[in-house]
């Protein structure tokens, strides 16, 4: 096997952001942009010399390409042996569980998450580290650094990898084993959850649901759990099949994106229960008829309700949130008696948290949650979780949701998405409310006085690390809140978060309609904010 030393440049745009490095797809087939990035996690991951890859992703546009790369490269590098799923799919919280049962050394994730894909659209990579979970800070800070001085990378000349077929290829001293991609996966969930019981839910005659794959990467393993072995009817699973573009749609599962399935669940002959997930499957929407389940309640449902789980039956030790998710969690662990923990945004955060026993559940309100079971957000296991509370319960989604409400009282929550706005007039806003802070607090504005104003930052409760400017926060008396965050997943401009929060106690206003419960904090976060006059945008591109 021939190894050639290749000699290139460095880039200067690859540092990593929330999770992982994203461009657009013709950014990535510059020639020697992806090999860069993955010269410099093997110049910085040692442990991968002599160890266990694993590799694969959500089936995107360049996804098959890069993995061929990939393989030359490790081959070139001293990587023992390579697991990577068959056809190149692996989602997100697959590979996490390989990983972890291999004993992996570390995975390489081809994924933009619920970014769109095909040629003029996007992609990215990530590192995951040997516990499973998304490389944390200081892993990614020494990946950008090494490419910030790359002048070479290892490459073997090679034919190509069949990628298709179950088995073994050896390329010189490199195994690479062709896994099939929801076996391990199939086997974890089963230890989890009572399979049979849901089995019989499905084949009761009284139960009926829908699952939008979004033409992304859960399509195979929805089939294979929802239908083939848990006796859901055929074609239960829409759009199953994993397409490099995702069918032409935006493989994000809310209220917009998911629009198809969102009008079956509120259509006139509604099945009981409806779920979605996303481009690399790590993410959730959970639906009843014809009520929806913000991410921030479905965390909380499921850490109140986790006794009735076979894998949760004994307990959970906590819970952790991102910081902008809301606080209905935060009333169930202290009712449980266990920790509560809001980091920033970013999986990443959740990872020391729990490889340290502190947290049994985590989530975010960007649709993900999952917990110690993976180092990942997973959004088949939340489906299966739902699943399995129904199949005990027997009540509806909205009764058990409502039954939460008056227990706990209602966290009313909305989150407004303003996309690919001009990064300079985003962070021109962030800097103008930025330098307002301190001065808000004590301010009244109509019903709600300003209890605090910050710039949120967190320090790890495990390693002591501490991360800061991860969104900008006014609490109002009673519990009451806006956050203003920019996101760091997009790949051109900027998206501005807003979130607000409002905690309503009395059963009677539980059934408000939630933008007119939230109607004056929205207003008072753009009389704060100025969003319209900064970034020239009327309302928000989407609503959730």
């Amino acid at each position: 096997m021939k190894i050639a030393i290749v000699e290139t440049r460095p880039f200067k745009d690859q540092k990593p952001g929330t999770s992982g490095l994203r461009k657009r797809v013709r950014v990535f087939r510059q020639p020697h942009y992806l090999e860069n990035f993955v010269q410099a996690i093997f110049d910085t991951q040692k442990d991968l010399h002599g160890g266990t890859l694993v590799l694969g992703g959500d089936g995107r546009y360049h996804n098959r390409e890069a993995i061929q790369v990939i393989l030359r490269m490790a081959a070139a590098n001293g990587i023992a042996r390579v697991l990577v799923g068959a056809g190149g799919i692996l989602s997100t919280p697959a590979a996490s569980c390989v990983i972890r049962k291999h004993r992996a050394q570390g995975g390489i994730v081809l994924s933009a998450s619920h970014n769109p894909g095909g040629p003029d659209a996007d992609f990215g990579i990530k590192y995951n580290i040997a516990n499973g979970g998304p490389a944390p800070e200081s892993v990614t800070g020494a990946i950008h650094q090494a490419t910030l001085s790359l002048s070479r990378y290892h490459i073997a000349e090679i034919p190509h990898v069949d990628i298709d077929h179950l088995g073994e290829t050896r390329l010189g001293e490199m195994s690479v084993e062709v896994i099939d991609p929801v076996a391990d996966y199939e086997t974890l969930m089963e230890s989890l959850f009572d399979f049979d019981r849901i089995h019989a839910l499905f084949n009761s005659g009284h139960f009926h649901m829908r699952f939008d794959a979004m033409h992304a990467v859960t399509g195979p393993y929805a089939v294979r759990i929802l239908e083939n072995r848990l006796g859901a009817e055929p074609g239960t699973v829409m759009r199953a099949e994993p397409l490099a573009d995702f069918g032409g749609g935006h493989p994000d599962p809310n209220l917009a994106h998911a629009h198809d399935l969102v009008q079956q669940l509120f259509g006139r002959e509604a099945p009981d229960f409806g779920a979605a997930s996303d481009g690399d499957g790590d993410r959730n929407m959970i639906l009843g008829r014809r009520f929806f389940v913000t991410p921030s309640d479905s965390l909380a449902v499921l850490a109140a309700n986790a006794h009735h789980v076979p894998g949760y039956r004994q307990g959970i030790r906590g819970i952790a949130r991102s910081m902008p998710t809301s606080q209905a969690a935060d009333r169930v662990a202290a009712r449980l008696g266990v920790e509560c923990f809001e980091t920033p945004t970013g999986w990443k955060f959740f990872g020391n948290l729990l490889d340290a026993g502190r947290v049994t559940l985590c989530g975010e309100e960007s649709f993900g949650t999952s917990s110690d079971h993976v180092r990942e957000k997973d959004g088949l296991w939340a489906v299966l979780f739902w699943l399995n509370l129904l199949a005990v319960k027997r009540q509806s989604v909205e009764q058990i949701v409502r039954e939460h409400w008056r227990l706990y009282g209602r966290n009313y929550y909305t989150r407004h998405d303003y996309e690919a706005v001009d990064s300079e007039r985003a962070e021109a806003l962030m800097k103008d409310l930025g330098d307002k802070l301190a001065a808000l607090k004590g301010q009244r504005f109509g019903d709600y006085r300003v209890e605090q104003a910050d710039d949120f930052a967190y320090t790890d409760p495990v390693d002591g690390s501490r991360s800061e400017h991860q969104g900008l926060r006014v609490l109002f008396e009673g519990g009451s809140r806006v956050v203003f965050r920019l996101s760091g997943t997009g790949t051109e401009g900027a998206t501005l978060r807003l979130y607000v929060e409002r905690f309503e106690p009395d059963p009677e206003r539980h059934n408000l309609d939630t933008q007119e419960a939230l109607a004056e904090l929205i207003a008072i976060a753009e009389q704060i904010a100025g969003i319209r006059e900064h970034t020239g945008r009327e309302k928000p591109d989407v609503i959730t």
